[in-house]
């Protein structure tokens, strides 16, 4: 396939905002797509080469970026600089400057997806000495290949920013209408809405690819597999699946009405979600928004291998961090700087400690657990999982049908320092990514929201160098983002003192898409937790709420934007503050 025709289906997906116009654009698309190439057209879809989960990067900066245009079109780094700062998107600039190039490229190709995929992968390999030159002509090479419009889409693919709009729920969707849309029959009206005589079985086949989606992380595994390999997609170790998630309880006795009586409740704790995979010798920890960790937790490796029996498994836990001189658990926070760290990683683990919390079993010995109901997960760890204080043990819990029983446990939790606790149906069956009635977690506090930062404003006086105000968005139910306010308070102006400030003004930075007075435009990566005084409906901002005194808490760099808050959510807190929750 020539690549310009998967730039066309770029444009046309970057030229509308209407999400069926997207799912039927990119279903047309993959309908004509050779099989043999459907894996790498999918993967750069989602301006990637390797599969979320896959810690193999393409380690690729801006200033490498400026270096290859100016090898390619042979225009001067300062202009390219110049014209940079106008549009704030690399990919304009390789487009507008590559069509005025001086150069005359002697053994330009046509290029297809094939060399652009192989190319960009080979960026990822190049590693050591000479690395970045080795990088830059490769990216200098596809662009003297390409025509202008091919060589935006390069560009924003190499700097994983590709501007089309096209979400996770579009993706799915898209596939559901090119696998099963004769058997489905459906189409859109006038207006654009979906009409179909088969909804029941349209939402059959929706969920028949979300959960293959949930079990992979990985569409392009699916679009490979094809409509008669769906149902055989399963769990692979080192794959990482998404982590079952709980919505929240009202109360101890909401909590019975959801999962039943009797049930299973364990402490909820403030830690680091953790989903760890072995196969014979080799371990790997991956977070909640797939992120490999292994390096940056050496300890909790020997705990595992130590004290987990099992040739091969998969099991789901939190690591909690504890003081090493009290032995008392604290907050999130004090771990949160291990996650990124590469360096003086032994020193790190001692004086921030962490004991890992089991709670789960997915896989075990080649046996998937996914549908064994939670009881039985729960007798399996038991029997495998060899408990050490402060290194790792199961989490507390107790299995009751009545409600003071539940609240003395609740109660104890909080004394002990702890978010809460956790009410489990003991027949729950493992529900990769999904908020179902299998669990519910009991918190005192009024839910904070997880929230994206699309736009930042730069501050005023002593504040002048920070970006202070920032504008953040929660996820529509198809998985679209929604500004629902601003928020500039919670943080420090001293590093020291917590996140401040400064800290999130460097991992803005590098994220800017286009700068407008003081205001500039992000890429949607850095996740916050906001607390507020209420929610209230608001005509300001396209999810139609507005925040009350909102307050970052935290960062929260162990989720991934799909996992931020979404409107229904809002909604529901909106209705329970005003008392509607109960009509």
């Amino acid at each position: 396939m020539k690549y310009l025709e998967l730039v066309n289906v770029y444009e046309a997906l970057a030229g509308t905002a209407k999400r069926l116009e997207k799912t039927k654009h990119l279903s047309e698309f993959l309908k004509r797509t050779d099989k043999g190439e459907i894996q790498q057209v999918m993967l750069l879809l989602q301006g990637l080469v390797y599969p979320p989960w896959d810690e193999r990067k393409l380690g690729v900066a801006d200033r490498l970026v400026i270096k290859a245009i100016n090898i390619a079109s042979g225009i001067d780094s300062d202009k390219i600089e110049h014209e940079w700062k106008k549009t704030g998107d690399l990919g304009l600039v390789a487009e507008n400057l590559m069509g005025k190039k001086k150069q005359v490229t002697l053994f330009s190709r046509e290029l297809s997806v094939k060399d652009v995929f192989l190319n960009l992968r080979k960026l990822s390999e190049a590693e050591g000495q000479g690395s970045v030159d080795t990088k830059t002509k490769l990216i200098a090479e596809l662009l003297s290949s390409s025509s202008p419009l091919e060589a935006r889409y390069i560009i924003r693919t190499v700097l994983n920013d590709l501007r089309i709009g096209l979400g996770d729920g579009t993706i799915r969707d898209a596939i559901v209408w090119a696998f099963f849309g004769l058997e489905i029959g459906f189409e859109l009206d006038k207006k654009g809405n979906l009409v179909t005589e088969n909804r029941e079985l349209y939402n059959q086949c929706v969920e028949l690819v979300q959960s293959a989606y949930d079990m992979t992380n990985d569409f392009s595994k699916i679009a490979a597999n094809g409509k008669e390999g769906l149902e055989n997609i399963g769990i692979e170790i080192f794959e990482p699946i998404k982590v079952m998630l709980f919505p929240k309880a009202k109360g101890i006795q909401d909590a019975f009405e959801t999962v039943g009586r009797p049930a299973a409740f364990e402490y909820k704790y403030d830690g680091f979600r953790m989903q760890i995979h072995k196969q014979e010798d080799k371990i790997i920890i991956f977070t909640r928004n797939l992120e490999n960790v292994t390096a940056q937790f050496p300890e909790v490796v020997q705990f595992v291998r130590r004290n987990v029996a099992g040739h091969n498994f998969i099991i789901d836990g939190e690591a909690v961090g504890f003081d090493p001189k009290t032995g008392k658990y604290l907050p999130f926070q004090s771990i949160s700087q291990r996650i990124k760290r590469k360096y003086d990683i032994d020193r790190m683990s001692k004086e921030f400690p962490v004991e890992l919390n089991i709670f789960d079993v997915i896989m075990h010995d080649g046996k998937n657990l996914i549908k064994t109901p939670f009881q039985q997960r729960r007798w399996v760890l038991e029997k495998i999982v060899n408990p050490i204080e402060k290194k790792i043990i199961l989490s507390k819990q107790i299995i009751t049908d009545k409600d003071e029983e539940a609240d003395k446990f609740y109660q104890e939790a909080l004394k002990q320092g702890f978010e809460g606790i956790m009410g489990k149906s003991l027949d729950g069956i493992y529900k990769p990514g999904k908020r179902v009635g299998y669990g519910i977690k009991i918190k005192p506090t009024m839910e904070s929201l997880d929230l994206v930062i699309v736009q930042a404003e730069w501050g005023e006086g002593k504040r002048s160098n920070w970006l202070t105000s920032y504008t953040v968005a929660c996820q529509d139910d198809e998985g679209e983002l929604i500004e629902i306010g601003k928020v500039g308070s919670g943080l420090k102006e001293l590093d020291e003192e917590g996140l401040s400030f400064g800290q999130v003004t460097e991992m803005l930075k590098p994220l800017k898409t286009k700068e407008e007075g003081k205001t500039i435009f992000v890429r949607p990566k850095i996740i916050i937790e906001v607390v507020y005084e209420e929610i209230q409906k608001s005509t300001t901002y396209t999810s139609g709420f507005a925040l009350r005194f909102p307050r970052i808490l935290r960062l929260r760099d162990d989720k991934g934007l799909d996992e931020i808050s979404t409107i229904s959510q809002v909604q529901e807190l909106y209705d329970m503050q005003k008392g509607k929750g109960n009509a």
